[in-house]
């Protein structure tokens, strides 16, 4: 324990010098020990091939005369305990913009949603995730209401910047204003929005913000959360002059609520949500043992997508073999394809040309989905994000007649590869159950984000998913057959081996092993429209085969090891192969 603690104290002191970090270091202390009463009884929590994460909002599943928080978790624990053990519930606080992200009050459930009790229910049988939204708070917060009276406790909680500073530097994730101007009785003041004018920017070089922020964490540990993810973080600090995003005070905050965590609550796992390139987002691991567990892994979504507009895993293949190294068994990637918020964009680059992003873009378009643009310090725009349904994004834009079983394959063929990588999934509540784009949502709300958030009524989702001809019962019952071959291997253990095998362009291939090395799975996706033949050696691969066959999970057969060490398949389109050797 004493590291930890010794460690707060040089985080508090790089933040804020001597005097007001080792004041900042005591209050802290007490608050800790205000808490501990409250909180769990610590324990080392571990992570495994066991362990599956569902995106949801509180509200994703209605039923009349019953708050959506307990409809969802008597939904959840019905439908998915097989195979989910973690729920993230999107931010169900109070809000006043944003579908949740602009939280008006940290420490309340939404009375539309229920009450901490219906939190609870969920809690009752899956691990909790909940949102930090501290990068911001809403306008409407009682915070910045009172900054808006001249409050002197809330002077210092929110950026401003004089009308004469250069931001120049600033990067900039929205096509949006970055300062907005509010009356106050002071006078008016330039506060700082990265992005919107109802999410005003938390200032973190006041400690008061530091402890009040971090008391909302202790707080949430003490409703049972046990994974936490910090929104947007990488903002979290502003100094004109520079880009004011990645700053080394903000790995520093991060940091130090990790050694807090470590202290009081070290079953509780930091994941980083940091929408920029691959380098830039693994930073957020530290040095392995002093960050995020869990980082995510912002580049697989629209380099999935690549690979099956293109019938092409080859840029896929490279990367996940480049670029997915671990710093140490204490942390892995939080892996996806889909969320409540588009296919960023900005994390392919470097890795996509950019014509293949623009001809993605563009692609996405003709599916029906939207493309929203970020500004450029140079006065251009990019585009930066993709709106549109998972499932949908991977269509032909040229065939509007496809198949309910062929649109099924290939999403859950994307899916599988998000499933095995090494790393803990994280399932988009529309994915696991087989949604469409809702057109009709973005009509209403003018926003793109819509598109994948559509709410649903239970009975009518309790129906289709009784279907056996509709496309959410072939994607759920896939679905859930993928988690469960994955939850009885423990080659997928976040942490295990994983080398990619080079063996087809159309055939996205990996060797993954237990951690004790005593499990080994094949696992080969064909990214293509067309049946492809691939013959893999045993020179391909890190190791030598055990077993003479191998036999496919998902029960299509046994295939001979030849003589040679070699093994021949054909894969349909589409077709997922997970193959174990047959001792």
């Amino acid at each position: 324990m004493a590291e930890p603690v010794a460690d707060i104290l040089d985080h508090l002191t790089f933040l804020y010098g001597e005097t007001v970090g080792e004041a900042t270091f005591r209050r802290l202390n007490s608050l800790m020990d205000q808490y501990r009463p409250r909180l769990p009884e610590p324990f080392q929590a571990r992570l495994s091939e066991l362990d599956a994460i569902l995106i949801t909002y509180g509200d994703m599943v209605h039923e009349p005369n019953e708050a959506p928080l307990h409809s969802l978790a008597e939904f959840l624990q019905h439908r998915v305990r097989d195979g989910i053990n973690v729920i993230h519930i999107l931010p169900f606080y109070p809000y006043s913009s944003d579908d949740g992200f602009s939280v008006i009050d940290y420490k309340a459930v939404d009375p539309a949603l229920g009450g901490w009790e219906d939190v609870a229910q969920v809690g009752q049988h899956f691990r909790l995730m909940f949102d930090a939204v501290i990068n911001h708070i809403s306008a409407h917060s009682a915070w910045f209401q009172a900054f808006l009276g001249d409050d002197p406790k809330y002077r210092d909680y929110f950026v401003t910047v004089k009308p004469d500073t250069d931001l120049s530097k600033v990067f900039r994730p929205r096509a949006l204003p970055l300062l907005t101007a509010v009356p106050t009785a002071a006078g008016e003041k330039l506060v700082w929005t990265t992005f919107s004018n109802d999410q005003i920017d938390l200032n973190y070089e006041s400690p008061e913000v530091l402890l009040d922020i971090l008391d909302v964490l202790l707080f949430y540990v003490a409703q049972g959360v046990e994974l936490i993810r910090l929104d947007a973080i990488a903002f979290m600090w502003k100094e004109p002059g520079t880009s004011s995003i990645h700053l080394p005070q903000t790995h520093r905050i991060i940091q130090l609520m990790r050694s807090v965590l470590d202290v009081v609550a070290p079953q509780v796992f930091l994941i980083t949500e940091t929408n920029v390139p691959h380098q830039d987002n693994i930073s957020y691991f530290g040095d392995g043992t002093n960050e995020a567990q869990m980082v995510y892994n912002f580049s697989l979504p629209p380099l999935t997508l690549h690979a099956f507009h293109s019938g092409d895993a080859t840029t896929l293949s490279q990367w996940a073999d480049a670029a997915l190294a671990l710093p140490s068994a204490g942390t892995t990637f939080f892996n996806f394809l889909a969320s409540h918020d588009g296919i960023g964009l900005m994390p392919a680059r470097g890795i996509l040309s950019d014509a293949a992003v623009d001809a993605m873009a563009q692609r996405v378009q003709a599916l029906g989905g939207y493309v929203s643009y970020k500004n450029n310090p140079d006065g251009t725009q990019s585009a930066y994000e993709l709106n549109i349904n998972y499932l949908d994004a991977l269509g032909d834009p040229g065939d509007h007649d496809e198949d309910i079983d062929l649109k099924a394959r290939r999403f859950l063929a994307a899916q599988a590869i998000m499933l095995a990588l090494r790393g803990v999934p994280g399932i988009y509540f529309h994915s696991l159950f087989g949604s469409r784009s809702w057109q009709q949502g973005v009509q209403e709300t003018g926003r793109y984000r819509t598109i994948n958030r559509q709410k649903l009524e239970r009975e009518q989702l309790a129906r289709e998913l009784a279907d056996p001809g509709s496309l959410r019962q072939r994607v759920f019952s896939g679905y859930m057959n993928l988690l469960a071959k994955r939850r009885a291997q423990a080659a997928f253990h976040p942490n295990g081996g994983q080398q990619v095998v080079f063996c087809h362009k159309a055939i996205f291939a990996l060797w993954r092993t237990s951690p004790d090395g005593s499990d080994r799975v094949l696992c080969l996706h064909n990214v293509s429209n067309q049946a492809q033949d691939v013959t893999i050696a045993a020179g391909d691969l890190p190791e030598r085969w055990q077993a003479s066959s191998l036999t496919d999970l998902f029960g299509s057969g046994l295939y001979p090891i030849g003589n040679d060490q070699t093994v021949t398949f054909t894969l349909a389109p589409y077709q997922v192969l997970w193959l174990a050797e047959e001792s």
